[in-house]
């Protein structure tokens, strides 16, 4: 064999390469037939086909000058190839009749599958090609039956170039792959078409069950301009995995581990779990009484009444998930993992220094900005909502304050404020009215200690005027007390305004400021940019931008700002992460692009960039502070943002939040209640029972156990996980230069691993990354392992 592929080289008359595949039947093990049938097929004289492109040798000019192809080489030894049991890569070999004087140097593929089943292509390697060396092809994509497709399936080879540069026999190949991946607009989409486009969001209400489900269409308006919706009525999607959603088949969850665990958890919870739950509590206590009940979930389980509805969840969950689904350890205990932030101290959450702190270093330490003028005042139209100012007055903070005035600690930099008003306030008369909650919009402020902890020194609650919106808030205010029933009502006021930032946690900054954000990039990068760019974009995957007044511009400090609260985690930490991919997008884009005048002549990049702003982000195309993407500077720019909110922004709001808001108690999401007046029935049994009046009122049970469920799907790591600075192919480019500046990218994000480390573990500088509950700051560190960690930046934004 040794001596055959020597004989091929010196003759160039042959190239072998190797193919890495899986097989459809090792990653959906719920199709075992595919393998049969394929391999029905395959004996059948039924194959894979491939066929090479040069790139430096034209067709026919009657074929429009495209690169020359090689006969059909055919995928050797399926039959006798043995499929792994587990997930897992299978090499095939393929020999391909290639005369280098002939066609000079393949720059692409094409392949046809003639199987009857889809297989995922990972690779296609070509060794020894005369005069050249080794060539790869970069896949990454499901391959269904050519008969499927209405295009060729091309791949091309791992040299990037700029559209002008491409060699000529490749141009019409890149762009028709372009064309087909816009598809046309026109007919359904099957799952094994390929086409990116902006889609409407078609079931955000209801309105076959009634006019009162009904929800105004979002998008073509002034008012509701973004995201779309179509106008006509869709039934409802029955479970978020549904297979109606049409997604191209690349980009859904892959691997067994991923898709399948996905997939069962959410039918298992929407369609099985959720009537099972239903019949659970009808036989338990619809409350939890104490903490101690609380603490069951995690230490020792909620025992589950035995009957069919049991029976039939076990049934339906394969063995192999149903403990990570159904949380049981074989005896019927309802238990979950206990979450870091009671696993060191259970009641530690419920200091006022633990409350300030995650405002900093919790799972939502995005939204706290420094206060500038006292009081707080409404941005929300007076004329619509009357005076909505804050009712905060300086007597009822002052003796707070460590000896300074409200002014005096405005102008040291020493008040801040979590402000919830605005965002809730038009919502809440709707909220109160129309829902099982009952809720308040709220105002934080917050005093910046010697110990540069944050204690809060005043919670503002406010509800509508009942006369009308036009007279204003009905609002009161709430101080720090840790004795009797002042301190109970304290300990509402916070959870009051901890379901606030909980709702604007994952509505604003997790769902609106990551993934919908990131969503438009994602479509327009596969419309706009070929594999000779995206595959470099994708790659290439201010935190403060000083809009919250977090931080002030200082030439002489590092990064060339200074922190005005020096102990903020995700600051601290963000900045460091933010400088090494700016530095890394600055050597990769200069690479590739020499000038401005490149940028500007690149098509692709401009036909991409015009695709975001006024498809992607039609509500905003007209805003001011869009980048022309006239320079390289900013084209570093702006893919330095792209890839920080893919990656560590989402990191740093979406996988903590089992690890605070796993324990519903210290990061409540919905309240039922409103607070207890004086001289109620409410009021006097919170003198008696404080714990039940608090449970009562922001933990419920049922949904406490379906949010936990969802709150630890959210956090979780794949098995398959990529993480900034990985990358799962050694041979993503040929160029070096990129490749070695890639190596420097990842070795700086160690080093940022290892400071993290020693921050964490100097409990007496830095008091807020672990605080009182002793949960290390670790949302910002860059690599983990498979599961529920609390750590680790993916490459990209996924769920």
């Amino acid at each position: 064999m040794f001596l055959s592929k020597i004989v091929d080289a010196i003759t160039g008359k042959k190239v072998r390469g190797t193919v890495v595949l899986m097989k459809k039947n090792v990653l959906d093990f719920t199709d075992i037939k595919a393998s049969v049938v394929d391999e029905v097929v395959e004996f059948l004289g039924k194959k894979v086909s491939f066929q090479l492109i040069s790139s430096s040798v034209h067709d026919d000019p009657e074929n429009g000058s495209q690169g020359k192809l090689s006969n059909p080489a055919y995928l050797e030894n399926w039959l006798t190839h043995i499929t792994p049991i587990i997930a897992g890569e299978s090499t095939f070999s393929v020999t391909f009749e290639w005369d280098h004087e002939e066609f000079g140097v393949p720059g692409a593929f094409i392949i046809n599958n003639f199987h009857l089943n889809e297989f995922f292509l990972k690779s296609l390697t070509l060794e020894h090609v005369p005069n050249h060396g080794k060539i790869h092809f970069i896949c990454n994509s499901w391959i269904y039956p050519a008969s499927k497709y209405k295009s060729d399936r091309i791949f091309f080879a791992n040299q990037a170039y700029l559209p002008s540069d491409t060699p000529e026999p490749l141009r019409k190949y890149r762009e028709n792959e372009l064309v087909t991946l816009r598809g046309d607009g026109t007919g359904k989409l099957e799952e094994w078409d390929r086409v990116y486009d902006y889609a409407y969001y078609n079931d955000l209400g209801d309105p076959d069950k009634g006019k009162e489900y009904a929800r105004p269409v979002l998008g073509g308006s002034s008012e509701y301009p973004y995201p779309r919706r179509d106008p006509n009525s869709e039934s409802r999607i029955p479970s978020l995995m549904s297979l109606d959603i049409y997604v191209p088949r690349d980009e859904r969850f892959g691997h067994v581990k991923m898709s399948d665990f996905l997939t069962f958890f959410l039918k298992s919870i929407m369609q099985t779990l959720l009537p099972g739950f239903e019949g659970l509590f009808d036989n338990m206590p619809n409350e939890f009484d104490n903490f101690e009940d609380v603490l069951k979930l995690y230490e020792g389980g909620i025992k589950l009444p035995v009957g069919p509805w049991l029976k039939a969840i076990i049934d339906s969950i394969p063995s192999e998930i149903l403990k990570d689904i159904l949380q049981t350890d074989g005896q019927g205990l309802l238990k979950y993992p206990t979450p870091q932030v009671i696993q060191e101290d259970k009641f530690a959450w419920r200091t006022d220094e633990e409350f300030g702190r995650e405002t900093l270093a919790g799972t939502n330490p995005v939204l706290i900005s420094r206060l500038q003028e006292f009081p707080p005042k409404s941005n929300l139209d007076r004329n619509i909502y009357g005076n909505q100012n804050s009712t905060i007055t300086r007597e009822q903070i002052e003796d707070k304050l460590d000896g300074l005035t409200v002014d005096e600690a405005i102008k040291t930099n020493r008040l801040f404020i979590l402000n919830h008003h605005d965002i809730v306030m038009p919502l809440l008369r709707r909220i109160n009215t129309s829902t099982n909650t009952k809720t308040y919009a709220s105002t934080t402020l917050l005093f910046l200690q010697d110990t540069e902890t944050l204690k809060p020194v005043a919670i503002e609650l406010s509800l509508p005027h009942p006369n009308g919106d036009q007279f204003g808030a009905v609002s009161k205010v709430y101080t720090p007390s840790d004795q009797g029933v002042e301190g109970s009502i304290w300990q509402l006021a916070k959870a009051y305004a901890t379901v606030n930032d909980s709702g604007t946690h994952q509505l604003i900054s997790h769902w609106l400021n990551t993934h919908a954000v990131m969503e438009p990039f994602v479509i327009a990068t596969n419309r706009q940019l070929s594999y000779f760019m995206s595959f470099r974009l994708a790659n290439m995957t201010i935190i403060l931008l000083n809009y919250r007044g977090m931080a002030v511009e200082d030439s002489i400090s590092p990064f060339g700002i200074r922190l005005l609260i020096q102990d903020y985690p995700y600051a601290v930490d963000g900045l460091k992460i933010w400088s090494t991919i700016k530095i890394w997008v600055t050597e990769y884009c200069n690479f590739y692009y020499k000038s401005d005048d490149t940028v500007q002549k690149d098509n692709e990049l401009q036909a991409w960039w015009k695709e975001i702003r006024e498809e992607g982000h039609g509500d905003k195309k007209d805003e001011p502070w869009w980048p022309k993407m006239q320079t390289l500077q900013e084209l570093i720019d702006s893919c330095t943002i792209i890839i920080w909110i893919a990656s560590a922004l989402h990191a740093a709001v979406n996988f903590g939040n089992y690890s605070y808001g796993g324990y519903l108690v210290n990061r409540p999401s919905l309240s039922r209640k409103l607070m207890p007046e004086p001289g109620s029935a409410e009021y006097e049994e919170l003198k008696i029972n404080p714990d039940k009046v608090f449970l009562k009122t922001v933990v419920p049970q049922q949904l406490t156990l379906l949010g936990m469920s969802v709150l630890e799907l959210l956090s979780r790591h794949a098995s398959d996980t990529l993480y900034l600075g990985q990358n799962d192919s050694p041979e993503w480019t040929k160029d070096q230069e990129p490749l070695l500046a890639f190596e420097r990218f990842g070795k700086k994000l160690s080093d940022i691993e290892n400071q993290i480390i020693q921050m964490n573990g100097d409990h007496k500088k830095w008091k807020n990354r672990s605080g009182p509950v002793k949960v290390p700051y670790t949302l910002l560190f860059p690599t983990s392992e498979e599961g529920l960690t609390g750590k680790g930046i993916p490459n990209s934004v996924s769920i």
